[in-house]
């Protein structure tokens, strides 16, 4: 392993530290300074902030996806309350006229108290957001929940809802569960996969392995029509499916999708040359999953993360 990967690696490991992330954001010296590196990955805290940063993706031309960050809730109240903050996000939404779709962890709203809990709020949620016409996109998370989710997607997807899903191209599982999600209508955003994970559940980060596994499967997508977000950074990897698939990924159904503060000016020539882009946002102040996941993806990220704790 080289030391770009142990890098990686240490950092995904810190992402899933709760016990380190307790530590951090309870320190009057360190708090400030984690606050100020999230700042280039993130919308900001509020809801208000949320719908300012999409108001300038959408001036360059891009759609949006706005989700609230957090995850691993462990309460019913408190699931219940995160599920309200959705809720103000959508109505937000609604009153500005910005027809985002909604991304979220199921375990932020649930899942891990009960999946009845969680697909409660989600039709909450769906309700809401039913004037806009829009998808509420479930987030991928940790192999060991995958089973939990898809099962959730299946549930919600069948009573009608108008919900989307995430399916990670490092899972070795992940071609088996893409024809699983393929019988239900709802988009499927492709990822590569951001979460440590073992050598006998997951493709190496970077690897020969993955990269055609991700050709493949959105490959697969293509070629039945349904509903794909491309969800990736990676240039090459973008050049290689519009060589491969240039009708398929002009239709309007298709999308190339980037995360705030990632990939600005590859998603900008997208919409340049005509394809369909959306920009991705998170907000709120449970960013530290996310944030160091962004890192682990480009460890040298870590420089750029010292100067803006620096200011």
């Amino acid at each position: 392993m080289t030391d770009r990967e142990t890098a990686a690696d240490v950092l995904r490991a810190w992402a899933l530290d709760e016990i380190l992330k307790e530590k951090v954001m309870s320190s009057p010296s360190l708090a400030p300074v984690a606050r100020r590196i999230a700042r280039q990955y993130s919308a900001g805290d509020t809801v208000d902030d949320a719908l300012t940063a999409a108001q300038r993706t959408m001036a360059r031309g891009h759609l949006v996806s706005i989700e609230y960050a957090g995850e691993s809730v462990r309460d019913a109240e408190l699931a219940r309350k995160e599920a309200n903050v959705f809720l103000e996000l959508i109505t937000a939404l609604r009153a500005a006229r910005i027809a985002s779709t909604v991304s979220f962890d199921l375990s932020h709203v649930g899942l891990l108290v009960d999946p009845g809990l969680a697909a409660e709020n989600v039709r909450a949620m769906a309700k809401a957001l039913a004037p806009l016409g829009t998808s509420l996109m479930i987030s991928a998370e940790g192999s060991d929940r995958t089973d939990l989710v898809l099962d959730t997607y299946d549930k919600l997807s069948a009573e009608g809802l108008p919900v989307g899903i995430t399916v990670q191209a490092r899972l070795h599982r992940s071609a088996a569960d893409l024809e699983r999600v393929l019988e239900r209508p709802g988009v499927i955003r492709l990822v590569k996969g951001a979460f440590l994970e073992p050598a006998d559940t997951a493709f190496p980060r970077g690897s020969g392995e993955l990269r055609e596994t991700y050709l493949r499967l959105a490959g697969r997508i293509l070629e039945t029509g349904h509903p794909l977000s491309i969800a990736t950074h990676d240039a090459t990897l973008i050049e290689d499916l519009i060589s491969e698939h240039p009708d398929l990924v002009s239709r309007p159904e298709v999308e190339f999708e980037m995360l705030l503060g990632l990939g600005t000016s590859t998603l900008d020539r997208l919409h340049k040359d005509g394809y369909t882009t959306r920009e991705y946002s998170i907000f709120g102040d449970q960013w530290w999953l996310y944030v160091l996941n962004r890192i682990a993806e480009a460890p040298e990220r870590v420089f750029t993360a010292l100067v803006a704790a620096a200011k």
